[in-house]
């Protein structure tokens, strides 16, 4: 072999290895499958909330632990401030039993979703608890109950068979309690309560929806022939939000009018401030005084303009007085002579 042909024999071997490289190292690369897909951005983020709720586990627990710690020393601190330890059975020794019946219709169980029933349930446990502790307790009814609503408080709060001072009830409530003694409370009714009636039994509708079903208890009301009304909220609050207040808010409303026989003392004690509720007549003192203020505004915003209008008059040239002088010095120009 030639010394020409060498070195042009060494190039091509060495392209030769290279190609038999790259095939290898292709080769040995994974190859994705054809039903392989790509894991998309919400997917991804996803995987990373459960990734640190799975890590954050342990924290959450101590956490827990800590809360149950600081509430059991604050009970203790609480008992050991009270002179006999006895002002809870004081205070319950003192109770005035209401034969005002309050119940709650828990007949729209299938329309609620799991979440829904579980804010249900944690709203009916408040409505006990508040029950418990009123100077005047109400005759308290949970009717239709079962479905999602009785097995939910089964798996997380078996405690309630034990429940004290309260009818639980798997019928309807119009059958055992007479038509005529019946008031559904909605707030879509266009009778408005003045005063609560103690031989009366108050319907609360037991639904959760975010007004998904509106007017749904209103229509139940009248097409079962009973007596509808509303709390009268609007000849006493002014809300930001709208006028559907959760169940045990109506619930904690109706124990402190008992106990007050004020109803705007009732709603303020127990609105949230989320609410943003302000008494009527603040409302009406707060809009006259916006309309007077805005009335003045306007007035000063018209004297303003009348002012700068007056200002570019005097300021303006004397337009017109040098047209005439310029027309009758054409007109004079143009006489002959």
């Amino acid at each position: 072999m030639s010394s020409e042909m060498l070195p042009a024999f060494v190039e091509t071997s060495n392209v030769e290895r290279k190609q038999d490289l790259s095939e290898d190292q292709e080769s040995q690369k994974p190859r994705l499958s054809k039903d392989f897909e790509p894991i998309s951005k919400r997917q991804r983020k996803k995987l990373i909330k459960q990734k640190q709720w799975e890590e954050q586990r342990e924290l959450r627990k101590q956490k827990r632990k800590e809360k149950r710690k600081r509430k059991q020393l604050e009970r203790q601190c609480q008992m050991e401030s009270n002179s006999d330890g006895n002002d809870r059975k004081r205070i319950r020794r003192d109770v005035v039993h209401s034969t005002l019946r309050l119940i709650i219709d828990c007949s729209f169980d299938s329309l609620m979703v799991l979440k829904d029933i579980k804010k249900l349930h944690k709203q009916i446990q408040r409505c006990y608890a508040e029950n418990r502790r009123a100077p005047h307790p109400v005759q308290f009814y949970l009717t239709s109950h079962g479905g999602q609503l009785k097995k939910n408080m089964d798996e997380n709060d078996k405690g309630w068979v034990n429940w004290k001072d309260i009818h639980i009830k798997p019928e309807h409530y119009s059958a055992f309690i007479k038509k005529e003694d019946l008031i559904y409370l909605t707030s879509d009714s266009p009778n408005v309560l003045k005063e609560l009636d103690e031989s009366k039994a108050y319907v609360i509708g037991g639904l959760v929806d975010h007004n998904h079903h509106k007017g749904l208890t209103y229509k139940q009301a009248s097409d079962h022939g009973i007596d509808h009304a509303q709390l009268p909220l609007g000849n006493f609050v002014k809300m930001n939000s709208r006028k559907v207040l959760a169940i045990n808010h109506v619930f904690e409303i109706i124990l402190e009018y008992l106990e007050t026989r004020d109803w705007q003392e009732a709603f303020f004690t127990i609105l949230p401030q989320r609410k943003g509720a302000i008494p009527t007549d603040k409302a009406c003192e707060t809009s006259s005084h916006d309309k007077k203020s805005a009335r003045v505004e306007g007035e000063l915003d018209s004297d303003s303009s009348e002012e700068e209008n007056s200002r570019n008059k005097l300021d303006s040239p004397p337009e017109e007085k040098q047209d005439k002088e310029n027309s009758t010095d054409s007109t004079v120009n143009s006489i002959p002579h």
